[in-house]
């Protein structure tokens, strides 16, 4: 497809459960703040359930009281530490997705990451697996309301120079579907990331991706809503 015929001029991307498999990782160091503080472990699909929202948001559903909780300081804490330590250790790029970045940049897409995820740790990830091949990486900042609000997309969108209506969003959950249409923008929910196909189909999305190959097809047009 030509570039003055295409649809979009970037993509911004979700990080967690979109671009990386971060899910072991967020695991481990949620696991390890339960044991500091003595508290009872979680699995895996537990802990799946409780992202999406940023670090904050997921140790006030680990820990018992939630905020109030009197452990909820020494165990987020430790998470942030903890993590800042291992974010790399078990995490992954989901597969196709290293071939779908270097597509978009030889294609001249402009592109970006939009996380809940703390900004040290978005820019930490992004410079490990796609240094080169992403534009800019947005996280979790100070003053900066976080998703489903639009503000760290307009803030992207900014930096990348893109109007919204020339750029799709791809995501994973139902906060990017929220995100999408708060930022006035279209989208592409994935399925292989942190939440099931029918629960997304439920919060509204309209074009889902099954694999990178797909996900590419979306953002040239040549698929239809699925």
């Amino acid at each position: 497809m030509e570039k003055q015929s295409r649809k979009y001029d970037a993509v911004v991307f979700d990080l967690d459960g979109t671009l990386l498999d971060t899910l072991d990782d967020l695991t481990a160091s949620v696991n390890a703040a339960m044991e500091v503080c003595g508290i009872r472990q979680y699995t895996r699909d537990e802990v799946r359930s409780f992202v999406g929202n940023g670090i904050h948001k997921l140790m006030e559903r680990v820990v018992p009281g939630g905020e109030e909780g009197p452990l909820f300081p020494k165990a987020y804490d430790f998470f942030k530490s903890h993590y800042a330590l291992h974010c790399m250790d078990l995490t992954v790029p989901y597969p196709g997705i290293m071939d779908l970045l270097t597509w978009l940049k030889e294609q001249g897409y402009r592109t970006a990451i939009v996380s809940n995820k703390a900004d040290f740790a978005v820019k930490k990830l992004n410079k490990q697996y796609f240094e080169g091949l992403v534009d800019t990486a947005v996280g979790e900042q100070e003053g900066i309301r976080k998703k489903p609000e639009p503000d760290m997309v307009n803030l992207a969108l900014d930096e990348l120079n893109v109007h919204a209506e020339r750029a799709v969003y791809v995501g994973d959950s139902e906060v990017d579907i929220r995100t999408a249409g708060n930022a006035l923008m279209d989208n592409i929910i994935v399925t292989w990331g942190f939440r099931e196909r029918d629960f997304l189909r439920e919060q509204g999305a309209k074009r889902m991706a099954e694999n990178a190959e797909e996900l590419r097809c979306l953002i040239e047009g040549y698929m239809q809503n699925r």
